[in-house]
């Protein structure tokens, strides 16, 4: 009777954890419904209902001036989808390859398998859940206000941010890191500071995922207006001789297929925002007429603005991960502790996420321990098909080969950097990305100091009730086994030199993938201005990870959150008088 009880009061809390966000979700609506609207203009149009956008609608609509706002997003709801809300179907949402995923996968030229948010949240509904803040130094040298950075944070912290229960995995890979050198332990705290910490979640007590789209509970309802599978195509531009092309509105597809079109008030305060992130915004802008005039030639569409910079200088945080098969299956753990080294390498830690009876089989994404390659696929015919197919044939793998935990390795900056280029015209395709993962050497040298460390922390003791018979503890070529263990792991579509990992940085190059932490594409002085305003152009305004310099902190998503609650501010503050 008392696990019943139990049972009873588990569900009560997962029904109060649902209940809040689903405040918000009564602003949402399919985009077909737009048609059904009487004719109306808005002051603001937010393209992109991510990490950025929904802190951004909320708050502009934030208002006693009856400014109207916009908010388009081309994905469907989070709520309800459990994949999505539930910690330990993290991995399930990033293996959904239908056309309405959460989760769109693409792959770089590079040949790393990744994925791009498809929801409104955005990344905030499909990541690890880490929460920490930028540096001091990130937030300097972008030119942000010190005193409203803190405040936008907590803004957001009060709402979706907790701190997680320690599991025994990230507690022994904490004790691990300190004993490893990775010093001082500085506690439960979201501030970027070198040393090992606990940092925030936007996982409750429960397991239940909050996110970006939870902010809009605190937007005002009567100013803002939210679609979701609304698809924008293009902005709409106002041109006319010797003057800069104005940002009028912005053409958008429903769920349906059906076209509309949505405009700006005749204001020179009125804005378009793109909100659709580092891939989303460079593309958006080539796909309505502002790139490299060859490009837009190659597509046939109409230059609007020759700007060579666009979707130039992507960057992608290149991740490393070591497998340690474990004892026995793992309680499931994300992201909760960080070590912040003196030499630009950051290391994480998640386990638990294996083969279960409730869970899918034997392919578990970026983050897998199983062994075996892709790899031998010729560059030609890496594709998503073939991803697929391959992950069709691996369902006799042994249920141990999942069993165990990961330590994740991660360059900050990076120094290496790439481009986007369009494949074609639909909105809703990936473009082609590279990143060029390494080209710098300085970023080889960071995954180095990475994985040395990463031994010398699962050589500790630490580690030692986990491990198969002390299997990381022993003496010997303990260190070479893991990282050719590592090595066979399908983590990217690139080929393996297995049996070289004397190499480190060999063994860097071959297992590299990706933490979902690509940035840039339109960068500040070449695409934007110090306020993100789209140069050579007017009413046009980016706001989100296109245009960092670099990854803020260890992990990007607080500062994201912070920097849609920030501009929105910042914008409400200059047109009212308050800047």
């Amino acid at each position: 009777m008392a696990v019943g009880k139990g049972e009873v009061l588990l569900k009560l809390l997962l029904l109060l954890s649902i209940l809040r966000p689903l405040q918000g979700s009564k602003l949402i609506k399919e985009a077909s419904h737009f048609a059904t609207l009487p004719t109306e203009q808005y002051d603001y149009i937010v393209v992109g209902g991510g990490t950025a956008g929904c802190p951004l609608a909320a708050t502009l609509s934030q208002n006693n001036k009856n400014y109207k706002i916009l908010l388009l997003e081309r994905g469907g709801s989070p709520h309800g989808n459990w994949n999505i809300s539930r910690l330990e179907n993290f991995h399930i949402t990033l293996l959904d390859m239908s056309p309405t995923s959460p989760s769109q996968a693409f792959i770089s030229t590079d040949g790393v398998i990744n994925t791009r948010a498809r929801v409104l949240g955005g990344g905030s509904c499909i990541n690890a859940g880490f929460y920490s803040r930028a540096s001091p130094r990130f937030v300097e040298k972008v030119g942000w206000e010190g005193k409203l950075v803190n405040e936008s944070y907590r803004w957001v912290e009060d709402k979706i941010v907790y701190w997680p229960k320690v599991t025994p995995w990230n507690a022994a890979f904490r004790d691990g890191l300190v004993a490893a050198g990775v010093s001082p332990f500085n506690g439960f705290t979201y501030d970027h500071l070198p040393g090992t910490k606990v940092g925030g979640t936007i996982f409750d007590e429960n397991g239940f995922r909050h996110t970006a789209a939870d902010l809009l509970a605190a937007a005002n309802p009567n100013n803002l207006r939210v679609f979701i599978h609304a698809t924008t195509q293009k902005i709409i531009f106002h041109t006319q001789e010797r003057r800069q092309p104005k940002a009028v509105g912005v053409l958008f597809k429903d769920e349906n297929g059906d076209l509309h079109q949505a405009f700006l008030k005749d204001n020179p305060e009125s804005e378009i925002i793109l909100s659709a992130g580092a891939l989303g915004s460079p593309q958006m802008l080539l796909l309505s007429g502002i790139g490299r005039k060859e490009e837009l030639e190659k597509f046939k569409i109409p230059m609007i603005l020759h700007n060579e910079h666009v979707g130039k200088g992507m960057a992608d945080n290149p991740m490393n991960t070591i497998f340690i098969p474990t004892k026995k299956p793992m309680r499931q753990s994300l992201i909760e502790t960080v070590g912040i080294t003196k030499h630009g390498s950051f290391l994480e830690a998640s386990c638990g996420f294996s083969q279960s009876s409730d869970s899918v089989q034997c392919h578990h994404g970026i983050l897998s321990g199983e062994i075996g390659q892709l790899s031998t696929i010729p560059p030609s015919q890496r594709s998503l098909e073939a991803m697929k197919e391959y992950a069709r044939n691996k369902q006799n793998l042994p249920r141990e080969v999942f069993q165990g935990g990961f330590i994740l390795s991660k360059v900050d900056g990076p120094l290496s950097s790439g481009h986007l280029n369009l494949q074609n015209t639909d909105a809703g395709y990936n473009p082609n990305v590279t990143f060029n993962y390494f080209s710098h050497p300085h970023d080889l040298k960071r995954c180095v100091y990475g994985i040395r460390t990463a031994e010398k922390l699962v050589q500790t003791n630490h580690f030692a009730n986990f491990s198969i018979d002390n299997y990381v503890t022993e003496k010997g070529n303990v260190m070479e086994r893991i990282l050719n263990m590592s090595v066979k792991a399908n983590v990217n579509l690139i080929p393996k030199h297995t049996n070289d990992t004397a190499s480190l940085e060999q063994y860097c190059k071959d297992t590299v993938l990706t933490i979902w932490h690509y940035h840039g594409g339109c960068h500040v002085g070449r695409v934007v201005d110090k306020d993100y305003k789209v140069i050579g152009v007017t009413r046009l305004r980016i706001v989100d990870g296109s245009v960092f310099p670099s990854s803020p902190g260890t992990n990007p998503q607080a500062t994201v959150l912070m920097m849609g609650r920030y501009m929105g501010t910042k914008i409400l503050r200059k047109r009212l008088g308050a800047a």
